[in-house]
């Protein structure tokens, strides 16, 4: 689906409001939705090797807005006044380029239309989240295939007969 070339930007707030674990965790406290959301981005943007930009509406919060990177995430809350439309279509005029694909991860029909006014592909809210899962799926039987680590990693790198006369050494009994 997406390439390592590619960009993704993320309407963060639509992301809460439709994937069931982030919705209950925003019930609770929203602070804890958006760093959850935040952390499963960053394992995404790890395994896919995507660059992710999420995006957070404060059009009714005063202020110059932020940027910040978080995990290596670009995070973006919008300016006082900036809407997420205006803020994807800037984003995606930023970063549109003949060499890559844009992505912009919303259910919203109105950010879509920007989005594809503007050159971006659409993803769903619902096909983000099928994809995020099944990176952490694939990481997680990765890691299980993986074996133990060595406990002792010189074991391959030293010749037999050196690996016996350290062995030696350790246990005192001389050269």
């Amino acid at each position: 689906m997406l390439r390592r070339e590619d960009v993704l930007i993320v309407d963060g707030y639509n992301m809460i409001g439709a994937w069931p674990e982030l919705e209950k965790l925003k019930q609770e406290k929203l602070e804890d939705a958006r760093d959850r959301l935040l952390d499963l981005l960053a394992n995404y943007q790890s395994y896919a090797g995507v660059s992710v930009s999420v995006v957070f509406d404060a059009f009714r919060v005063p202020g110059l807005g932020a940027e910040y990177k978080h995990h290596r995430l670009n995070v973006v809350f919008t300016r006082e006044k900036e809407t997420a439309d205006e803020c994807f279509e800037r984003l995606v005029g930023e970063t549109t380029s003949v060499k890559r694909n844009v992505y912009v991860a919303t259910s919203d029909q109105t950010e879509q239309r920007v989005a594809f006014g503007r050159g971006a592909l659409r993803l769903s809210a619902r096909e983000l989240r099928i994809a995020v899962e099944e990176s952490r799926k694939e990481i997680e039987r990765t890691i299980r295939k993986e074996p133990p680590p060595k406990r002792n990693p010189l074991g391959n790198v030293l010749r037999p007969d050196v690996q016996v006369r350290l062995e030696r050494m350790r246990r005192g009994e001389g050269d």
